[in-house]
């Protein structure tokens, strides 16, 4: 006969055995699967022009109002047939407002907030929104810097320091820039600095 204590022993030991084997039979907790998700790239257009095509990278990170206003009026090809309408050597090329007989082309869309900030400097090759003195009134116009003009850059929030919105670079196409950029220039319909060779920005469109 077995005794009560033995018949205790055997059945802890069963027990035991039993919850371990249940632990070993039951299935590992499962990871979920790691999300292969690719870091979203920056749009990328592209600007041709007469002279040439422009290859432009924009930071919707950085100047997420600009950005989304400059590709409306990409998508609506609102560009299409326009022209760089102010030249200045070693500091800048303008267009986005105005066709080949200085005609301004009436906008689409509301005047934007102008997102200036220190950190977004206009150096050479980024593209930038033109506006009046009123700080936020850029609509379609930009331009594109030729050199550093760091006396465009935000310095303070008074009309005066507010700055001018940097909201991409050029990543391809730059020595088109520079040519546009030599571009002979007039004064034309009451407007200075005008190439007298109409240069044309033939479309904006987003690469695919």
């Amino acid at each position: 006969m077995v005794s009560l204590s033995r018949l205790a022993v055997l059945c802890v030991a069963v027990l035991f055995t039993c919850g371990l084997s249940f632990a070993q039979d039951a299935p590992a907790p499962t990871q979920p699967p790691e999300k292969n998700v690719e870091k979203a790239r920056n749009p990328v257009v592209v600007i041709e022009t007469s002279l040439g095509a422009i290859k432009a990278e924009l930071w919707p990170d950085k100047a997420p109002v600009t950005v989304a206003n400059f590709l409306a009026y990409t998508n609506e090809k609102f560009y299409d047939g326009l022209i760089f309408h102010r030249v200045i050597d070693g500091f800048m090329i303008q267009g986005g407002g105005f066709n080949a007989k200085m005609e301004q082309k009436n906008t689409t869309h509301d005047p934007i907030k102008n997102e200036a900030t220190a950190d977004k400097k206009n150096l050479r090759g980024t593209l930038a929104m033109a506006r009046t003195a009123v700080v936020d009134s850029a609509t379609s116009q930009f331009f594109i810097n030729l050199a550093d003009n760091a006396f465009l850059d935000h310095k303070d929030n008074t009309p005066a320091g507010f700055g001018y919105c940097a909201f991409g670079k050029v990543i391809e196409g730059l020595d088109i820039v520079d040519k546009i950029g030599k571009a002979q220039t007039v004064n034309r319909a009451g407007y200075q600095d005008v190439p007298a060779q109409t240069i044309e920005i033939k479309s904006v469109r987003v690469a695919e």
